[in-house]
């Protein structure tokens, strides 16, 4: 069989967005088309910010793409949230050169979901192999994958890429009727130090829940004086631009859920999640009033109530975070991909993800057997 031929794309808004959301599915909705559209238009995930893009694509027989792997060549790590900041100085000691390398990512999202895009099934090795060539003829230290499905692990770890653990904090809805239904499974002290820290942090605050048409340019303002406030602290700058938020707004509104606390009618905090098939994912939050325990009722309560009332299987809070822990999102394991073509680096990290691994796993299972319910989850 001939091989199939895969080209680069320098934008996302060179594909036709119908095309791009056909092998997109509808289900992951930063796996849409908009989205990057947005990251890339609106300045967040260019050349001048360290994400060039270079979207490899496979056309079917009728000249439409019937599958794309997003990707992006790095000048460095930010961004990311899956950690390689070790190998980057391990390659340079040896006297290479890390930068630039081939990432395939939602930018500045660490969210599962599908790094292959793909109208025809068929074609997830074509585009495996695509990333491989361009990482060996360019000469670049690397390619990764990062927060890949459980259904495309396979792909790659059959086509030899080294695989990585990491650790995140999901919400599992076991099936809850409400919020309260959720509380019953904990354990006694968890539900009463849940419930005081809903009760302070409601106090004299009204939550209210926008999206599609419902969310203004006055909310996304607000909510860009929380975001940069947030990312001063966290990053230094915020990594994305205001026009972000109004395209995402304005292209895929029906998928954004802004939560927002309001003092006599004023906006002093929000949250920002995006609505998926089966997941809320909670991305961004920040606040001009600090009041103790807000953070977790509009990140991790609020989500739960919107998940049960709504449907939805999990709610996915972003990286890091083992507070999470206590307010019943519970240890999941999360991975990533990594293509090294140099034989002795590519050993020398295969030892440490070994090692590594084994850690992650080990803390996973702990945590989940100490963790805030009464009885062992199915």
């Amino acid at each position: 069989m001939a091989p199939v031929p895969v080209r680069v794309v320098g934008k996302a808004s060179e594909i036709d967005l119908a095309d791009w959301n056909a092998c997109a599915g509808s289900s992951n909705p930063f796996a849409q088309g908009e989205f990057f559209r947005a990251l890339e238009d609106s300045g967040s995930a260019t050349v001048r910010t360290g994400w060039q893009p270079v979207h490899l694509v496979a056309d079917a027989a009728d000249g439409r793409p019937a599958g794309i792997m997003p990707c992006y060549l790095k000048t460095h790590s930010q961004g990311e949230y899956v950690f390689d900041h070790a190998w980057a100085d391990a390659w340079s000691r040896a006297g290479g050169d890390y930068y630039p390398k081939l990432q395939a990512a939602f930018p500045f999202t660490p969210a599962t979901g599908p790094r292959l895009l793909l109208r025809d099934s068929t074609l997830a090795p074509a585009l495996i192999a695509a990333a491989e060539q361009i990482t060996q003829a360019n000469n670049f230290s690397s390619a990764h994958v990062t927060f890949i499905t459980p259904e495309q692990q396979p792909l790659f770890r059959e086509a030899g890429w080294l695989i990585r653990t990491g650790e995140q904090f999901h919400w599992q809805n076991e099936g809850y009727r409400d919020f309260q239904d959720f509380l019953s499974a904990l354990s006694s002290s968890r539900r009463k130090m849940i419930r005081k820290e809903r009760e302070r942090a409601l106090a004299g605050l009204d939550i209210i829940h926008l999206t599609g048409s419902a969310i203004t340019e006055a909310h996304w303002d607000a909510f860009w004086t929380f975001y940069q406030d947030t990312g001063a602290r966290k990053w230094g700058q915020p990594y994305l631009k205001r026009p972000f938020f109004s395209q995402i707004g304005e292209a895929m509104g029906d998928r954004v859920l802004l939560m927002l606390a309001l003092r006599n009618g004023q906006p002093i905090a929000g949250a920002l999640n995006f609505i998926g098939g089966e997941c809320l994912y909670g991305r961004y939050w920040g606040c001009t009033e600090d009041v103790p325990f807000l953070h977790f009722e509009l990140c991790y309560y609020q989500a739960i109530d919107w998940a049960i009332a709504h449907g939805r299987a999990r709610v996915e809070a972003g990286a890091q975070g083992a507070h999470k822990l206590a307010r019943g999102y519970r240890p999941t394991p999360v991975i990533s991909a990594h293509y090294i073509p140099n034989a002795g680096f590519r050993q020398a990290v295969a030892d440490y993800l070994a090692r590594e691994t084994r850690a992650v796993i080990e803390e996973i299972e702990y945590l989940d057997a100490h963790g805030p319910f009464r009885q062992a989850q199915a």
